[in-house]
């Protein structure tokens, strides 16, 4: 393990590459530490039933933005590790403003749908009478918050690795911050979720001049153009593969939400929601350890280096273990009392997030299970892994919820996590004799 850390510490001083990926570490984990603070302003100062119905607006739109995109945010870095070889940067901007094309029907289309619902299936479902404005408003704004997500991996793919980082773990929530220390100030606290939305309506405008700019400037600088026609069936073709996986991931992390909204409404939700948050932040240390070695993995795989490919792994698994234990120890020990630091009522999360701690440093123990499949072109056989994880969660919290509320919730996500992670290292296992578990 010292060995491990001893060469990510050299890649750090003499690779531009392992800078750049510390920064955007340290961009992610303030993006994490800006929301736990944004969630204590909120918690301490807002009505927590206000809080909830932000926290399930905020889920919601998570969630379908993965439907409306069909994997365009993610295919967009297909497309970009593709010029100057086959495509241009002109290839690349007819893609992207394909691709804008593509989320804006999928949400026009989202929005017609719920309209036609209705008021009484929408209110009915949710036991809530009151629901329906804010969640057409949240429909309504979805097709901005989708675009904003596109936007920020296409950032990423005009190599604006930094301001993609900022769009995603900052940018996007400052309206919500401005709006909820004013409202507080002027007594409208319960404007609290149109504050939030209104964000990416300008997030969306100004994101997107910043793009055609940078396009417009890389085309002058090009050499040549191929004009690859490239079409809106090829982009899907393309995309919809991946948006399998991250909407899975979403709905995995939601259906709880969901649940916990109909049979308890929106105090239950800003409780189990601030227990999820902490888990976020502990889970930071599994993502940037495996950000470090994803890349190692392919290369390893492929050129059939298995005696480093093997070491890569157990190091990794060892570090992301090491880097989880001690903070999830700690969680769950003073949880009572760091729940309680939220506010009033808080503290009723207590049991729930020791269970999501476990869930955390279970999954901890087995290291890059997943990226090893998505690293070595099994894409599709994790897709299938992770949609049986989605269904068993869907009918455990269905079942756990109305009878256990949010201990139910939690005790589904944990079984959810120990099923893709065993299930995935058995996989890998028999497949490779990979061990990618703790050992």
């Amino acid at each position: 393990m010292n060995e491990f850390v001893y060469n990510l510490i050299q890649k750090l001083k003499n690779n531009s590459l392992a800078k750049q990926s510390l920064i955007t570490m340290f961009l992610r984990v303030f993006g994490v530490l800006f929301l736990f603070g944004l969630t204590l302003f909120l918690t301490r100062n807002y009505n927590s039933k206000i809080v909830g119905q932000y926290d399930f607006i905020r889920t919601y739109l998570l969630v379908l933005s993965a439907l409306c995109l069909l994997g365009t945010d993610q295919s967009i870095l297909y497309y970009a590790g593709l010029v100057n070889n086959n495509y241009t940067i002109k290839d690349l901007k007819g893609v992207y403003l394909k691709k804008v094309s593509i989320v804006i029907f999928t949400s026009l289309l989202w929005l017609v749908f719920v309209f036609f619902i209705g008021q009484k299936v929408i209110s009915d479902f949710f036991n809530d009478p009151f629901i329906y404005p804010i969640f057409f408003k949240a429909t309504t704004a979805l097709g901005f918050y989708s675009l904003t997500v596109l936007n920020t991996e296409t950032f990423r793919a005009l190599d604006k690795i930094y301001t993609a980082e900022l769009f995603r773990n900052i940018f996007k929530y400052f309206s919500l911050a401005i709006g909820a220390v004013y409202l507080l100030q002027i007594g409208k606290e319960n404007y609290l979720v149109d504050s939030f939305l209104i964000g990416f309506v300008l997030l969306f405008i100004i994101s997107f001049m910043m793009i055609i700019n940078n396009f417009n400037q890389k085309i002058k600088e090009e050499k040549g153009e191929i004009d690859y026609l490239i079409t809106h069936k090829e982009i899907i073709y393309r995309s919809y593969p991946m948006a399998i996986s991250g909407m899975s991931f979403f709905l995995l992390s939601s259906f709880d939400l969901l649940f916990l909204k109909k049979y308890y409404g929106n105090e239950t939700v800003a409780y189990y929601s601030t227990a999820l948050k902490i888990m976020s932040i502990v889970s930071m240390f599994v993502i940037s350890v495996n950000i470090s070695v994803s890349s190692k993995i392919t290369e390893f795989y492929y050129s059939n280096n298995i005696i480093e490919l093997h070491s890569t792994l157990k190091n990794a698994a060892r570090l992301i273990f090491v880097f989880t234990l001690p903070i999830a120890l700690i969680i769950c020990l003073f949880s009572k009392s760091i729940l309680s630091f939220f506010g009033q009522g808080y503290d009723s999360a207590n049991i729930a997030l020791i269970i999501l701690m476990i869930a955390i440093l279970f999954g901890s123990m087995f290291g890059t299970a997943f990226v090893y499949l998505n690293m070595t072109g099994r894409q599709k056989i994790f897709q299938y892994i992770i949609i049986f994880a989605v269904v068993i969660n869907f009918f455990l919290n269905k079942s756990l919820v109305p009878k256990y509320g949010i201990i139910g919730a939690s005790l589904s996500f944990l079984a959810s996590i120990v099923f893709w992670n065993v299930t995935t290292a058995v996989i890998i296992y028999r497949k490779d004799k990979t061990k990618v578990f703790l050992h």
